[in-house]
């Protein structure tokens, strides 16, 4: 068993989500503009280079086996060699009885956290219903949970999260001003300044805002639609009315046949092939830019500015590029985590700053040094504000059924 070693935190005390890294640089220590000190979860938290390399294994793993054909064992061409070291130490957590209450959670800054554990009986009270009946967390769901950050979102969600209709916001103009009136910081290179300064350019606010938008206009094109045709056409007709760029995208285009793709649609207990069965629901991603391995390393090392920016009038954002690789180390000692993931579901609350975004801080492991995992229930602010390990925010729809709770209206933070 390694040692643990322990660091100063830079960023927000209290803050534990799925990334990680060591040894900000200067610009990273500084922030990215908005005087909030950015570091990392393994300077916060005290995390080992094994810790990185085996959480970044596992969310490799789990990509792996959220992707029909694949082998359990076979991890995909994106993992490189240090992450492809085995894990062994994942735990499945136990069932819980379906009428034990969960205890308070933990709540500071923002942010409110629990076990694993007591999440699952949360989650067979809150969120659990089919049909109005709750549901205990079967084996399979929570052997999904086990895998961490993407687990929440995984067994919310149903299929693995595909992140194929992505949104996001970037400002073109802040960009050019930002890149011509300002300069690099000290001991800032030219490749780092151009990384930072993307990043400062995205607004995660009006990305997720967009991505609610899109979501409230596909709920109403799946009412009394019973079959694709006519909640396309509904589709149109209410991107028609609400005078929307998407009209105009491609019958191919990842944002028409994204009720097709999702699994759950196709199933008996799931929509059955029946749009007024299904809902669009929201989730979100943090990754870094940096991922074409045949580019520039700097670009891998401070960010590719040109890298998976939305298209300007729609707000889609293509992912086909992303791989899940982490970000590569600028300097010794430095290891990353590869992404984030945060549950949002179908809130209605309209102010984004009183949402609430579960996830949780890495794989369970509790009887290894890592520990075990851990869920959180982070206001937006707390969940978009990032971390060093990331520089992309992407809000991503997807589809569950109607008669699945686990997207409700409302989340209380925490528990009452």
């Amino acid at each position: 068993m390694y040692k643990r070693r322990r660091f100063l935190a830079f960023a927000t005390v209290g803050a534990v989500i799925c990334t990680a890294g060591f040894t900000p640089s200067v610009s990273q220590a500084a922030g990215s503009g908005d005087g909030i000190a950015k570091g990392s979860y393994a300077e916060t938290h005290g995390l080992t280079a094994d810790d990185v390399k085996n959480i970044n294994a596992l969310n490799e793993r789990a990509l792996t086996l959220g992707q029909p054909g694949k082998p359990p064992g076979e991890l995909p061409p994106s993992a490189g060699a240090s992450f492809r070291a085995p894990v062994d130490d994942r735990e499945t957590p136990p069932a819980e009885p379906l009428d034990r209450m969960p205890d308070p959670y933990q709540a500071y800054g923002g942010r409110a956290t629990t076990v694993v554990n007591n999440y699952i009986r949360k989650w067979q009270q809150a969120y659990s219903h089919r049909d109005g009946k709750r549901q205990q967390m079967t084996e399979e769901q929570r052997e999904k949970l086990s895998y961490g950050c993407v687990g929440v979102t995984w067994v919310n969600s149903g299929p693995y999260p595909t992140n194929r209709l992505a949104f996001a916001f970037f400002d073109e103009n802040k960009y050019k001003n930002d890149l011509k009136n300002t300069s690099p910081r000290p001991n800032e290179t030219r490749a780092e300044f151009e990384g930072r300064i993307a990043k400062d350019s995205f607004d995660e606010g009006k990305g997720f805002k967009r991505a609610r938008d899109v979501a409230s206009i596909m709920n109403k094109a799946l009412e009394k639609a019973h079959d694709e045709g006519t909640y396309i056409n509904n589709l149109k007709t209410e991107l028609t009315n609400n005078n929307d760029a998407l009209l105009h995208e491609d019958s191919r285009s990842n944002f028409y046949s994204a009720l097709r793709n999702t699994p759950s649609f196709k199933e008996r207990d799931g929509g059955n092939y029946d749009p007024s069965k299904m809902k669009a629901v929201i989730y979100s991603k943090h990754f870094w830019s940096g991922q074409d391995q045949r580019g520039p390393s700097d670009k891998r090392k401070y960010g590719d500015p040109e890298a998976f920016r939305p298209n300007q009038g729609t707000g889609l954002v293509d992912m086909s590029k992303d791989r899940s690789i982490p970000r590569s180390p600028a300097n010794p000692g430095e290891g990353w985590v590869n992404f984030d993931y945060g549950w949002f579901g179908a809130q209605t609350e309209a102010d984004a700053d009183r949402t609430t975004w579960t996830h949780g801080d890495h794989y369970h492991a509790p009887n290894s040094d890592l520990g075990p995992m851990h869920v959180h229930e982070s206001k937006f602010r707390k969940w978009s504000a990032g971390y060093a390990d990331f520089d992309r925010g992407s809000y991503v729809i997807t589809f569950i059924p109607k008669s699945w709770n686990t997207a409700p209206g409302e989340v209380k933070q925490g528990w009452p």
